[in-house]
């Protein structure tokens, strides 16, 4: 019966160094499936916490948030964040790709919560208009220019973010395009991609932040 309920996935992701390996496996209800280090898995409720300490804060319909060290991280379903070192070491974070090759990662943008696709291939981080909203970003104030799309022509403004964090990974000032639409996902682009160490591990994008 429980095994019917789970919603399950194989999801790896961790803001603390003592915490390596913490993941997602299902959600049912009030409860969550968490797993650890060594794949061992712990069914919570709400508020309670693992033999080392991590605490299940609140379950969505395919995510958790929880309590590692005393930061706040949302786990979800089908997103794989490997590894991710604390400020305090290493800034690095591994990512595991998904079945067709795509690297999804929650993250932040000006504090607020999003879901970031490494995206090599864009040149700024792009972001639609509702996500940049619950960032706070007034982007009717940057630069407007102008952005080739699949329906044609769209506009866009420039901006600067105040802060882009991936993991233990955090960056300021990062170059921003906000289209005037909404997007499924962020696409962290080169201008936050090309301060990092870029290199690939069997499945694994590896990022090392150079400065």
């Amino acid at each position: 019966m429980l095994a019917g309920m789970l919603l399950c996935a194989s999801v790896l992701s961790s803001g603390a160094a003592d915490a390596a390996g913490v993941g997602l496996s299902g959600v049912f209800g009030n409860r969550a499936v968490i797993v650890t280090d060594g794949d061992r898995l712990h069914t919570l409720r709400v508020g309670q916490a693992t033999p080392d300490g991590i605490r299940l804060v609140s379950v969505g319909a395919d995510s958790a948030v929880v309590e590692i060290g005393g930061v706040r991280q949302t786990l979800r379903l089908g997103e794989r964040v490997v590894s991710a070192a604390s400020e305090d070491t290493a800034q690095r974070v591994m990512i595991e790709g998904d079945s067709q090759g795509h690297f999804v990662a929650q993250g932040s943008v000006n504090g607020a919560s999003m879901r970031f696709l490494v995206d090599t291939g864009a040149t700024a981080v792009s972001m639609g208009a509702a996500d940049a909203r619950r960032a706070g970003i007034d982007f009717r104030q940057g630069r407007q220019a102008y952005s080739q799309t699949a329906n044609g022509v769209a506009p866009i403004w420039i901006v600067k973010l105040n802060s882009v964090r991936l993991g233990g990974i955090e960056l300021a000032g990062v170059d921003a395009a906000i289209h005037e639409g909404d997007m499924p996902v962020v696409l962290l682009g080169m201008s936050f991609l090309n301060r990092m160490q870029m290199s690939r591990e069997g499945n694994r994008l590896i990022l090392e932040r150079r400065y």
